[in-house]
């Protein structure tokens, strides 16, 4: 295993080192402001589910009493049964300049008893965001990628989340969400990562293009760029913008730690000064055991018992110690990543060693890089 790992990450590095660094284009590297998505969120009734619904839910059942009574029929909820009803929570994205009458995908997830919500169909459902308003009303036919089985003896199976489900163009849209695009002075860009370096250079290509001032980096997340008077011209600056190739300055030296699952991702500008590391590891091994010593039974002359012993335990622990032979290795002046790599896969290290020497590195000073523990 230890091998394996070795050789997917000089594999991994050594790609990393061949690929010729290229320009990005903007689209990859901002996000326009003002030009986003926004949740939306329903409660629904989920019907026609094959026994598997909330069955007896007190939620299910109002809920299903409340829509009923919108045809004017009087039910009371304890003649119901929501034995094929489930209550759900309908997501949906919406996405920017989607207009009145399109249709947008929602999820709609099982909040109740409900064992699976294979072959439902959703009611009409209102979808609304976070000021209240109504802006997409959902309905139809669910696709569940899981299911789920019980046996009579109480043995179940379960393949994928079957309590969750989605609908393609389930939502139709009642209501726009107003971009500030047209009326708009000025684009403000946001980097996906803030750099000061690349803020810079971005703003320096957008004004070779389109000319001097056009472009301002307002700090080092930010760029505001001038857009034209006439309206009917912004769709086309828009594309020739986006368009625009950078090149991204280097990112901060990092070592990412993943604790959960030991992955370790070792950014190619982190760099060690000189320092020596010698790496070995302790074994203590105990074992415990018991020694039993047998009663004894004292007899006279004359044959009669005159003293009786009982039988004794004593606990027998062995500790034993050693330690293996200890790995050293010396970081020369400009060590780079590769380096760094290739010494401590010499020695056959696990990751949890390799996440304790980048921490010892770090606390000596020697580690030029920031080191992130998720």
């Amino acid at each position: 295993m230890k091998k394996l790992i070795s050789i997917f990450l000089l594999s991994l590095f050594g790609l990393f080192f061949s690929i010729q660094v290229s320009a990005d284009r903007l689209k990859d590297l901002v996000s326009f402001a003002g030009i986003r998505s926004n949740q939306l969120m329903g409660y629904g009734i989920v019907v026609g589910l094959d026994g598997t619904g909330d069955s007896s839910l007190a939620l299910t059942l109002q809920s299903m009493q409340s829509t009923i009574s919108q045809f004017g029929m009087n039910v009371d909820s304890s003649s119901l049964s929501g034995k094929n009803s489930a209550a759900v929570m309908i997501t949906a994205d919406l996405d920017p300049f989607t207009k009145i009458g399109q249709k947008i995908t929602v999820t709609v997830s099982s909040m109740g008893k409900a064992k699976s919500l294979r072959g439902g169909t959703l009611l009409m459902t209102p979808l609304k965001g976070a000021d209240g308003q109504t802006y997409a009303i959902a309905q139809g036919n669910l696709a569940v990628g899981g299911f789920g089985v019980e046996g009579a003896d109480g043995s179940s199976m379960s393949v994928n989340i079957p309590t969750v489900g989605t609908i393609s163009n389930g939502a139709t849209v009642e209501r726009m969400v107003e971009a500030p695009f047209i009326n708009s002075e000025n684009f403000v860009m946001n980097l996906h990562q803030g750099d000061f370096t690349t803020a810079n250079r971005v703003s320096e290509e957008i004004n070779k293009v389109f000319g001097p001032d056009v472009a301002k980096a307002l700090d080092h997340t930010s760029i505001s760029v001038r857009a034209p008077k006439d309206p009917s011209q912004k769709v086309s600056f828009m594309s020739l913008l986006e368009n625009i190739e950078v090149d991204p300055a280097s990112p901060i030296a990092r070592v990412v730690v993943n604790a959960r699952t030991g992955t370790i991702v070792i950014g190619g500008d982190v760099r060690v000064t000189p320092a020596a590391v010698s790496h070995g590891s302790l074994t203590v091994k105990v074992n415990e055991d018991t020694n039993t010593t047998p009663g004894q039974v004292l007899y006279d002359d004359d044959g009669n018992v005159t003293t009786t012993t009982d039988a004794t335990t004593d606990n027998d622990t062995d500790i034993e110690a050693g330690a293996d032979k200890a790995s050293a290795f010396v970081f020369d002046p400009g060590t780079s990543l590769a380096d760094i790599v290739d010494a401590i896969n010499s020695i056959g290290t696990t990751s949890a060693d390799l996440v304790a020497i980048l921490e010892a590195l770090r606390a000596a000073g020697a580690l030029r890089a920031q080191m992130i523990i998720i």
